[in-house]
């Protein structure tokens, strides 16, 4: 398991820990965590100090990795204090780890930013030391972090949508990671977990083609006008992922959260995936061959310019 590192007695600690959980941020919950030389201070606004990785040869990620030079810290409501990196200068971050598709939604940073890496220091170790544990001497493993990580969201001042929809997502990490649960648990969340969301977007995909008029196979759509067919369309969009979400068990509230965001920004995330599949491709087309693309560019452009010279002179 992995331990906090030493710091002075737990009972210099503020008094936020014995209060019960709030509705509204409490940013004074953050405090610095000092480094391996200089003890935590709960008196002391948090220090985000980062150092960029330089990327590895050969990695084409657009994602930049950091090294925190100073603990974060954060008095949690149920587990108390909690420092972490647990091991300064031994596992890198990504800030927040959302995939490139989805930033328009949730950046990489703002207000997030301490709760993103007080999770990522309490997740970091799992694959050599499943679980952290807190100054007080509480265990924490995946899934609680996750917790942790949501509550930590709120007295950022994250919005109550945004840091439910970020939590829910980072369930699915952890249903993927499986370390909080044994091997029968483990594979029962992440069949009915990632087998539920496959069925939403499958759904999502035969209601966009039911509305089209291509298929008719959606009963709650079916042949009829497209106004009907719309709502129809968005009324299943919110009760069959819902329903779906129940099967979750303890995650039921993440697993409706996602199921119903997927079936509603279905669109619009095939539409930045495409964009984005673009963009990679054109990158690699135009660091290939520069010269070739850019004379498929100025042809491109001579004959835009002669078909707009017809339509003009023909007009």
């Amino acid at each position: 398991m992995v331990l906090a590192p030493g710091a002075p007695e737990v009972e210099n600690r503020t008094m936020v820990s014995g209060m019960a959980p709030a509705s509204t941020a409490q940013p004074e919950r953050f405090f610095d965590g000092g480094t391996d030389e200089e003890p935590y201070d709960v008196t002391r606004r948090p220090q985000i100090v980062l150092e960029r990785l330089d990327p590895a040869v050969g990695d084409r990620a657009d994602a930049d990795r950091f090294m925190m030079l100073r603990r974060l810290g954060y008095d949690d409501a149920g587990l108390g204090l909690i420092l972490v990196p647990a091991h300064l200068g031994r596992v890198p971050t990504d800030l927040a780890s959302v995939p490139a598709v989805f930033t328009w939604l949730v950046p990489k940073t703002g207000r997030h930013l301490p709760a993103a890496l007080i999770h990522d220091g309490l997740v970091a170790d799992a694959s050599a030391e499943p679980d952290y544990v807190s100054v007080a001497g509480h265990r924490i493993d995946r899934a609680e972090a996750d917790r942790v990580f949501r509550d930590a969201m709120r007295d950022c001042g994250t919005g109550l949508v945004r840091r439910w929809l970020v939590w829910s997502a980072v369930t699915l990490g952890t249903f993927a990671d499986g370390s909080p649960w044994g091997s029968a648990q483990r594979w029962r969340y992440r069949i009915v977990g990632f087998g539920s969301l496959l069925l939403v977007a499958l759904l999502g995909t035969i209601a966009t083609l039911d509305l089209l008029d291509v298929v008719s196979w959606l009963p709650w759509m079916g042949a009829r006008p497209w106004w009907a067919e719309l709502i129809g369309g968005a009324a299943g969009a919110v009760v069959i992922p819902l329903l779906l979400g129940l099967a979750w068990g303890r995650f039921a509230v993440a697993g409706v959260v996602l199921g119903v965001s997927i079936a509603l920004l279905l669109h619009v995330s095939v539409a930045v995936l495409a964009i984005s599949g673009l963009y990679q491709v054109l990158e690699r087309v135009v660091g290939r061959w520069p010269r070739l693309v850019l004379m498929v560019a100025a042809v491109g452009v001579v004959a835009a310019g002669g078909v707009l010279v017809v339509a003009v002179v023909g007009g």
